[in-house]
């Protein structure tokens, strides 16, 4: 997967507003570590596993969980929790540096496996994954901690680059990264836009929520209508404004 950054339009970028409004689906009381969870399994079942062959582990963006729980500190509390207790991964996936991608372990560790099936760098796979800390909490390996912690060769090196799992960072340091996710990242960012056009479209660049979910997509939108609203309300790209007829998006212009 390419590591540079995409060029994309400001509006594309995670928001962050003084005045928060009420997010559709906000919890702000009762909160607490089994909320996060179960919201986060939620979100994963809107993952489009077909779309990807079944070949990618369930991706979440964290700032979706923000599009339910308004308490974001508590939502980043309790993801570290997880990722402490080595259930939970988070990827930097690239395209903006607020875009942190979360899977579970176990999910990723399956997939990457499943996907090294008859390939020669199967063997350095499985080695790293067996030499990844658990739990993993950190999001990219130093050069040095890659030659003398986990006992790396350059060549081992270049061959996990080669399968996906690490990816430049820079010169002397490499993400972790989920194999053959870039499809991923190209139809996320481009389904964002088109939903957040329909919004911008709509009559007072606002919509009812349940009238977009509803709404018949182009072939720019490749993942559920869900996954996209909780990311544009989670992203804070539109305001999400209760109302008697149930909850209204608005485009925020940048």
């Amino acid at each position: 997967m390419n590591r540079k950054r995409a060029l994309i339009s400001d509006s594309f970028k995670v928001k962050r507003f003084r005045n928060e409004t009420q997010k559709f689906g906000a919890v702000s009381k009762g909160d607490g570590p089994t909320d996060i969870r179960s919201t986060l399994e939620t979100l994963m079942t809107l993952f489009p596993r077909k779309l990807f062959n079944d070949s990618l582990p369930q991706i979440v963006m964290k700032h979706q969980l923000y599009s339910i729980h308004n308490d974001k500190t508590l939502v980043d509390k309790e993801l570290n929790k997880l990722r402490e207790q080595g259930e939970l991964l988070m990827f930097q996936l690239g395209f903006d540096a607020d875009a942190f991608g979360l899977v579970f372990a176990s999910d990723f560790k399956a997939k990457v496996l499943a996907g090294e099936d008859g390939r020669a760098t199967r063997a350095t796979v499985e080695k790293f994954l067996e030499r990844l800390p658990s739990p993993c909490t950190e999001l990219s390996f130093s050069k040095d901690k890659m030659l003398k912690e986990f006992r790396f060769t350059d060549s081992e090196i270049t061959q996990l680059v080669k399968s996906g799992v690490l990816t430049v960072r820079d010169a002397g340091s490499w993400w972790l990264s989920i194999p053959n996710s870039g499809k991923f990242t190209k139809y996320f960012i481009q389904g964002r836009k088109a939903v957040l056009n329909m919004v911008k479209k709509s009559k007072y660049s606002e919509v009812l929520k349940t009238e977009l979910e509803e709404r018949r997509t182009t072939s720019h939108v490749k993942f559920q209508m869900k996954y996209h609203i909780h990311d544009i309300v989670g992203a804070e790209l539109v305001e999400s404004i209760p109302t008697t007829s149930g909850t209204l998006l608005r485009f925020v212009d940048s």
